[in-house]
Protein backbone atom coordinates (compact mmCIF):
# COMPACT_ATOMS: atom_id res chain seq x y z
CA UNK A 1 0.00 0.00 0.00
CA UNK A 2 1.34 3.07 -1.06
CA UNK A 3 2.11 6.48 1.28
CA UNK A 4 0.45 8.87 1.47
CA UNK A 5 1.90 12.16 0.43
CA UNK A 6 1.67 15.36 2.60
CA UNK A 7 2.34 18.72 2.90
CA UNK A 8 2.50 20.39 6.18
CA UNK A 9 0.21 17.80 7.45
CA UNK A 10 -2.42 18.74 4.34
CA UNK A 11 -3.26 16.11 1.48
CA UNK A 12 -3.19 17.36 -2.31
CA UNK A 13 -6.59 17.69 -1.93
CA UNK A 14 -6.53 20.14 0.93
CA UNK A 15 -4.00 21.73 -0.96
CA UNK A 16 -5.62 22.57 -3.97
CA UNK A 17 -8.25 24.08 -2.17
CA UNK A 18 -6.14 26.84 -0.53
CA UNK A 19 -6.34 30.32 -0.95
CA UNK A 20 -2.90 32.43 -2.35
CA UNK A 21 -3.02 34.21 0.93
CA UNK A 22 -3.78 31.20 3.16
CA UNK A 23 -0.33 29.21 1.36
CA UNK A 24 1.55 31.88 2.02
CA UNK A 25 1.62 31.57 5.40
CA UNK A 26 2.96 28.35 4.63
CA UNK A 27 6.28 28.89 2.40
CA UNK A 28 9.62 30.25 3.16
CA UNK A 29 10.32 34.61 3.47
CA UNK A 30 11.51 34.72 -0.08
CA UNK A 31 8.84 33.43 -1.58
CA UNK A 32 5.95 35.06 0.81
CA UNK A 33 7.79 38.22 -0.38
CA UNK A 34 7.63 37.55 -3.63
CA UNK A 35 4.03 36.31 -3.77
CA UNK A 36 2.58 39.45 -1.33
CA UNK A 37 4.77 41.39 -4.70
CA UNK A 38 2.41 39.97 -6.95
CA UNK A 39 2.55 38.01 -10.38
CA UNK A 40 4.89 40.10 -13.14
CA UNK A 41 3.09 39.60 -16.95
CA UNK A 42 5.07 36.35 -17.67
CA UNK A 43 3.79 35.21 -14.57
CA UNK A 44 0.86 35.98 -15.19
CA UNK A 45 0.39 34.69 -18.61
CA UNK A 46 1.76 31.28 -17.47
CA UNK A 47 -0.74 31.08 -14.45
CA UNK A 48 -3.58 31.79 -17.70
CA UNK A 49 -1.69 28.54 -19.48
CA UNK A 50 -1.82 26.37 -16.40
CA UNK A 51 -5.45 27.04 -16.04
CA UNK A 52 -6.48 26.58 -19.30
CA UNK A 53 -5.45 23.06 -18.98
CA UNK A 54 -3.04 22.74 -21.78
CA UNK A 55 -0.77 19.98 -22.03
CA UNK A 56 2.30 21.87 -24.06
CA UNK A 57 3.55 24.55 -21.33
CA UNK A 58 6.58 25.63 -21.69
CA UNK A 59 8.02 28.81 -20.16
CA UNK A 60 11.35 30.83 -19.70
CA UNK A 61 9.33 32.17 -16.23
CA UNK A 62 12.27 30.23 -13.84
CA UNK A 63 11.23 33.19 -11.07
CA UNK A 64 7.94 32.00 -10.37
CA UNK A 65 6.95 30.23 -7.26
CA UNK A 66 4.99 26.77 -7.16
CA UNK A 67 1.31 27.63 -6.15
CA UNK A 68 -0.97 25.06 -5.46
CA UNK A 69 -2.88 25.47 -8.57
CA UNK A 70 0.00 24.10 -10.41
CA UNK A 71 0.27 20.38 -9.01
CA UNK A 72 -0.31 17.58 -11.24
CA UNK A 73 1.06 19.82 -14.25
CA UNK A 74 3.52 19.16 -16.89
CA UNK A 75 5.97 22.24 -17.37
CA UNK A 76 9.02 22.38 -19.42
CA UNK A 77 11.04 25.39 -17.92
CA UNK A 78 14.03 26.82 -20.31
CA UNK A 79 17.41 26.22 -19.14
CA UNK A 80 19.16 28.09 -21.06
CA UNK A 81 19.27 25.86 -24.24
CA UNK A 82 16.72 23.61 -24.25
CA UNK A 83 13.53 23.16 -22.36
CA UNK A 84 13.38 20.46 -19.73
CA UNK A 85 9.93 19.13 -17.80
CA UNK A 86 8.92 19.04 -14.36
CA UNK A 87 6.37 17.37 -13.14
CA UNK A 88 5.23 19.16 -10.04
CA UNK A 89 4.37 17.26 -7.16
CA UNK A 90 3.42 18.63 -3.47
CA UNK A 91 7.18 18.45 -2.44
CA UNK A 92 7.94 21.39 -4.53
CA UNK A 93 5.40 23.97 -3.30
CA UNK A 94 7.25 27.04 -2.18
CA UNK A 95 10.11 26.70 -4.35
CA UNK A 96 11.01 28.53 -8.04
CA UNK A 97 10.75 26.47 -11.01
CA UNK A 98 14.28 27.25 -11.69
CA UNK A 99 15.71 25.19 -8.84
CA UNK A 100 13.89 21.84 -10.92
CA UNK A 101 15.81 22.84 -14.70
CA UNK A 102 19.40 23.39 -13.88
CA UNK A 103 21.47 25.30 -16.27
CA UNK A 104 25.01 23.54 -15.68
CA UNK A 105 26.03 20.17 -16.46
CA UNK A 106 28.91 18.37 -14.75
CA UNK A 107 32.21 18.30 -16.85
CA UNK A 108 33.99 15.38 -17.81
CA UNK A 109 37.11 16.22 -19.49
CA UNK A 110 38.18 13.21 -22.39
CA UNK A 111 41.96 12.81 -23.58
CA UNK A 112 43.50 14.79 -26.32
CA UNK A 113 42.14 14.49 -29.81
CA UNK A 114 43.41 13.87 -33.06
CA UNK A 115 45.72 16.20 -34.34
CA UNK A 116 46.42 17.97 -30.85
CA UNK A 117 49.77 18.64 -30.33
CA UNK A 118 52.64 16.02 -28.57
CA UNK A 119 53.25 18.41 -25.67
CA UNK A 120 48.90 18.65 -24.99
CA UNK A 121 48.58 14.79 -25.04
CA UNK A 122 51.55 14.80 -22.12
CA UNK A 123 50.33 13.96 -18.70
CA UNK A 124 52.44 15.63 -15.69
CA UNK A 125 53.82 13.41 -13.22
CA UNK A 126 53.51 15.75 -10.50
Amino acid sequence: MAKEMKWKGMDEEEIKTLELKAFMKYVPARARRSLKRGFTEPQKSLLKRIQADNNNIKTHCRNMVIIPSMLGKLIRVYNGKDFVPVTIITDMLGHYLGEFSHTRRKVSHGSAGVGATRSSKAISAR
